[in-house]
């Protein structure tokens, strides 16, 4: 696929902030789509609206909760009217408070699932109620390392990226058949941020995922031609032990 055959398309990224979800928008424009850039905060959004836009390509920032149902439906209705129906939505929101089991909160536990799980649900299933009657278009979830095995500490952060991994396959499974690739995506590592700065320093050259590199490879998965769909992509650096 061209990037001129992707000037009309339309994309979402849930989860916008200011590691993978920005780089995702940034590659998403560059290759000359149109993109909606959700969170909870709108301010941060509009403010990387100037930035990320480029090439005539047109980057539009919405405020919605992905846990609530009627916020969802009303960014898709908000989406539809401004750009049209999506033909790639990546689910990229998280939330993770470390604890031992002993000490987590339930609050704490609820709120990471529903972060992590029903969000991913909620914005999948109004993008499948969509993409369905045209018969094409791709969902992205994006997921990590807990997806796979949870760790001592991790547990609030498992139990929702394990979920959202059943949920991509479930969905993979039930709408492939009707032209929608849906892809889920493990990032086994850590992504190179301020955050990490440090730790950066001590690592090998390229020892820490780069945003932008990931980005590329979402993009790869939704151009795949659909004679070769990939359900499962696993990203680390070269350095990674697994």
């Amino acid at each position: 696929m061209t990037n001129a055959s992707m000037k009309q398309q339309t994309a979402l990224v849930c989860g916008t902030g200011p590691g993978l979800g920005r780089a995702l928008v940034r590659c998403f424009t560059q290759a000359g789509m149109q993109v909606a850039m959700a969170a909870r905060r709108l301010e941060q959004l509009e403010s990387w609206s100037e930035e990320l836009s480029g090439g005539g390509a047109r980057v539009q920032a919405y405020a919605c909760d992905v846990t609530s149902e009627d916020e969802v439906m009303h960014l898709y209705r908000q989406l539809q009217a401004d750009l049209g129906v999506p033909d790639l939505v990546v689910y990229n929101a998280g939330a993770f408070k470390p604890a031992k089991v002993v000490e987590i909160q339930t609050g704490d536990f609820e709120n990471c699932w529903r972060v992590g799980c029903l969000g991913g649900f909620l914005v999948g299933r109004e993008a499948a109620r969509l993409m369905g009657p045209r018969g094409s278009g791709t969902i992205i979830f994006t997921g990590a390392t807990a997806s796979l095995r949870g760790g001592a500490g991790f547990a609030n952060l498992a139990v929702g990226k394990a979920g959202l991994r059943a949920l991509a396959q479930s969905m993979a499974r039930e709408l492939g058949p009707g032209g929608i690739h849906v892809g889920h995506v493990i990032i086994d590592g850590q992504i190179r941020s301020e955050r990490y700065a440090e730790l950066a320093k001590t690592r090998a050259p390229d020892g820490l995922l780069d945003a932008d590199a990931i980005a590329a490879n979402y993009l790869h998965l939704h151009r795949q031609p659909r004679s070769a769909w990939t359900l499962e992509l696993d990203l680390r650096p070269w350095v990674e032990k697994f």
